[in-house]
């Protein structure tokens, strides 16, 4: 009797898999090109209210400097009668800039489970909460003579901003195909540097027009008006589809899986990547998700989690989007007038954003390494540079517009290898399971970094002074030989591919051979809920 019910229990596990491969089959085209229209339109709508708020909320900082310190110091003494020293409206400011690090590492922390329960793109959209909320205390702080609004506020939109650096790239890299992959999920620097260099511009201080939102009657409405591209997403984003291996892998919806991929592609989803997807669903079939703290646990994976650690960590302690929170006391330490400071501001910002677009160019031909490691290797010396130019601009009169040629230099050094390579790093190298756990750690190791360098970048330039750079340069340098020596090259491989080369690093000096990648299976009406909380 049992043998009876298990011949039949066999019968019909064969033929659904038949029924699954002919109905996965009929929608799957063989080597037909598509348009990668609509997925550059995705790219850009999910961008504008994404990391695009990431730089414009570090740049926009810059411009009202002065006036939200008069702001403070004049709330202090409407309140308790009392002038605030130099020093003491110095750390409120501070605490203003660098608060939005703590937010940005609280927004880091829960953004895979919201990615994860919501999915990626709705997690995009419920990410405008924050951002409204935090438009909404900057704009009216003002009126009700409230600085704490203010901190607030950047609490609000550091968080999101921190989710949106964790899930977009996650998105891209999930939606774009193999070939596609690191130049989509680039597009987040690209978007980033846009950010600054339009939070510069709209911030401008201008002697002649009264209106720029840089001056002192507007500088209310500049907090507040990262709204805008918060509310082009909102209007854009939900006509494109959720990401297919999402679909296909967390919710176990295969014909929504195809949809979105036929939406992406612009023609009949291609027999290789969709194989490609299923393999990555076989293999996750079965496991629960990966947590933080486990991955830390876990040989498979330890030197994916101390590479995207030690790179996150260095994107920040290079002190590149210091130069961003800061850009009036390094100028001001580099000899350069205070007139003309936030003119130069702004071509620091375009300077970067010019190097993502080349870099976007060159990621697929050139690798991720070769960009990463070179990005570096350049920071190291234009840093040593800078710090000779600083110690002779008062013996050498041209050495002041030498140093300031360096910090152009220095970031676009930054641009051209580190901005955008390493938020690629966490979708190439960890498996769907491990992927939305990998990125709360990048990005809060990212945050917390930031939060740090925002507290001591000041202080670092006033005491060190023309040896500012020096600590930099070392950060710089460590990194380069790290991704020299560590890190494998991913460009063009599959994850399976990229995995058994960690598995080698994971295993060294052991006869321990790779685990046979399983054969990749299509599922019927069988949800795999592999990365649920």
């Amino acid at each position: 009797m049992n043998q009876g019910l298990k011949r039949s229990a066999v019968i019909f596990l064969l033929n659904n898999t038949k029924y699954n491969f002919r109905f996965a089959m009929s929608h799957v085209g063989v080597d037909k090109k598509g348009n990668d229209l609509n997925l550059m339109l995705m790219v850009t709508s999910c961008a504008i209210g994404g990391t695009l708020q990431y730089g414009y909320n570090l740049a926009i900082m810059n411009a009202p400097t002065i006036y939200i310190q008069n702001f403070v110091n004049e709330t202090f003494r409407e309140r308790w009668d009392v002038q605030l020293k130099n020093y003491q409206v110095t750390l409120v400011w501070t605490c203003i800039v660098s608060i939005y690090s703590l937010g940005g590492l609280a927004g880091a922390l829960i953004a895979g489970p919201m990615s994860i329960t919501f999915g990626r793109k709705k997690t995009m959209l419920l990410n405008n909460i924050f951002l409204m909320l935090s438009s909404l205390l900057a704009l009216t702080s003002r009126a009700a003579k409230s600085f704490e609004m203010i901190i607030i506020s950047r609490v609000l939109v550091g968080i999101n901003a921190g989710i949106s650096m964790n899930v977009q790239p996650m998105y891209f890299g999930e939606s774009a195909p193999k070939h596609l992959r690191g130049a989509a999920s680039l597009s987040s620097a690209i978007f980033t540097a846009f950010g600054v260099v339009l939070g510069q511009v709209v911030g401008l201080r201008c002697h002649v027009s009264r209106e720029i939102l840089g001056s002192e009657p507007c500088w209310q409405y500049l907090l507040a008006s990262n709204a805008i591209p918060g509310l082009i997403q909102l209007l854009t984003l939900p006509w494109f589809p959720e990401s297919p291996r999402y679909l296909l892998i967390d919710r176990g919806d295969k014909e929504a899986c195809i949809n979105a991929l036929r939406r992406l592609r612009g023609c009949e989803v291609q027999r290789s990547e969709l194989d490609e997807i299923l393999q990555e669903q076989a293999e996750a079939k079965g496991l629960r998700p990966s947590r933080p703290w486990e991955l830390f646990a876990d040989r498979n994976v330890r030197w994916q989690v101390i590479s995207i650690i030690t790179l996150s960590s260095a994107m920040q302690l290079c002190g590149n989007d210091s130069i961003y929170f800061y850009a009036y006391y390094v100028f001001k330490e580099s000899g350069i007038s205070p007139d003309m400071i936030q003119y130069i501001t702004i071509c620091t910002g375009t300077c970067e954003f010019t190097a993502c677009i080349i870099c976007n160019l060159l990621i697929e031909r050139q690798g991720r390494k070769i960009l990463l490691m070179g990005g570096y290797v350049s920071m190291t010396g234009w840093a040593i540079v800078f710090t000779i130019a600083l110690c002779f601009e008062h013996k050498v009169e041209w050495m002041s517009y030498l140093s300031m040629a360096c910090i152009f230099t220095y970031i676009l050094s930054f641009g051209m290898g580190p901005a955008g390579v390493t938020g690629v790093l966490p979708t190439e190298i960890f498996s769907q399971t491990a992927r939305p756990a990998a990125y709360m750690i990048a990005g809060s190791m990212m945050w917390i970094n930031l939060f740090i360098m925002g507290m001591i970048f000041p202080f670092l330039v006033s005491e060190l002074g023309e040896f500012c750079f020096v600590p930099f340069a070392a950060v710089c340098f460590l990194s380069a030989l790290y991704v020299g020596l560590v890190l494998p090259e991913t460009k063009g491989k599959t994850l399976s591919a990229i995995a058994n080369e960690f598995h080698k690093l994971n295993y060294r000096g052991q006869d321990k051979q790779g685990l046979p990648a399983p054969q990749a299976q299509y599922q019927l009406g069988e949800v795999c809920h592999s990365t649920a909380l």
